[in-house]
């Protein structure tokens, strides 16, 4: 495999990817609406989506406000958030959906664990007994592809839109990518943005036929640098759209479960969002 020729690099066939269409008015009537801003990132807070189940799988659901001057263009458009192994329970990721709701995009979520994710800190867990290996093994792709390729036929036929994103994080991340392969098991996505992505696979990452974005750590032990160069390598010669982003004194899971009392963290885990949100505005609208 061929490393790439540039690390904690912006690509996009070899440019860095430029905000909305040409000709396009990125305000008012006809815009794409105001951009965003970090501001709308919420770390701590009570959630505000809802549950919905449809086919025995919990969807966490939040509507962007039609007061948003972003969520007209955005009509035709979802996110679907594909989580860490901690799931609905934590409630970072249901604030992140809510965070891409305000940036226009209705989101949804759904329990990729049947009610049983990870324990909150895998690494002390409150249930000692606790096994990464077997609870991987439980929810491995034959268990969790189906989930969402449901949730992904939810948005479509259920909800009527067309144009969706994927976000992945960590667990997640893989399923991001699975979800822009070719021939797709799981219904297939438009565009897709992972952070700290794990247990990704080469086949995974050369089979993309959609736009990727990725953000990742510069510690993290389930995406090396080595690990990460040869993801750039694949992206590379794969040839379709794609961005690397490494968040400098940042560690996995940044982009979720950042420590705000650590800068680096918590600017990392900023502006992984709003790559994330700036990602799907080129590429959805």
């Amino acid at each position: 495999m061929r490393a790439s020729l540039l690390s904690s690099a912006l690509l996009l066939f070899g440019g860095v990817v430029q905000a909305g269409t040409p000709g396009k008015r990125k305000n008012g009537p006809g815009g794409n609406g105001p951009p965003v801003d970090a501001s709308i990132l919420a770390h701590t807070g009570q959630p505000e989506g809802k549950e919905v189940v449809h086919n025995n799988i919990t969807i966490y659901i939040t509507l962007p406000s039609p007061r948003n001057p972003r969520s007209k263009p955005r009509s035709q458009t979802a996110v679907l958030i594909l989580t860490d192994v901690f799931g609905l329970d934590l409630v970072q990721n249901r604030l992140l959906v809510d965070s891409f709701a305000r940036a226009g995009y209705l989101t949804i979520a759904p329990d990729l664990f049947d009610g049983s994710p990870a324990p909150e800190d895998i690494n002390t867990p409150s249930n000692p007994s606790f096994n990464v290996t077997d609870f991987l093994a439980r929810h491995n792709t034959t268990v969790t592809d189906p989930i969402i390729s449901t949730t992904i036929s939810y948005i479509r036929n259920q909800l009527k839109i067309p144009k969706i994103a994927a976000a992945g994080y960590c667990f997640g991340g893989r399923y991001a990518f699975r979800v822009i392969n070719s021939p797709s098991v799981l219904g297939g996505a438009d565009v897709a943005f992972t952070a700290h992505p794990s247990l990704l696979t080469d086949g995974e990452i050369s089979g993309i036929e959609k736009p990727v974005a990725v953000a990742a750590a510069d510690v993290d032990s389930l995406l090396t640098p080595a690990q990460r160069a040869s993801l750039e390598g694949l992206l590379l010669e794969r040839g379709r759209p794609y961005q690397v982003s490494t968040y400098g004194q940042t560690v996995h899971g940044f982009a979720v479960r950042a420590n705000y009392s650590i800068a680096s963290q918590k600017l990392g885990k900023e502006e992984a969002f709003l790559q994330a949100v700036r990602w799907f505005d080129r590429f959805l609208l």
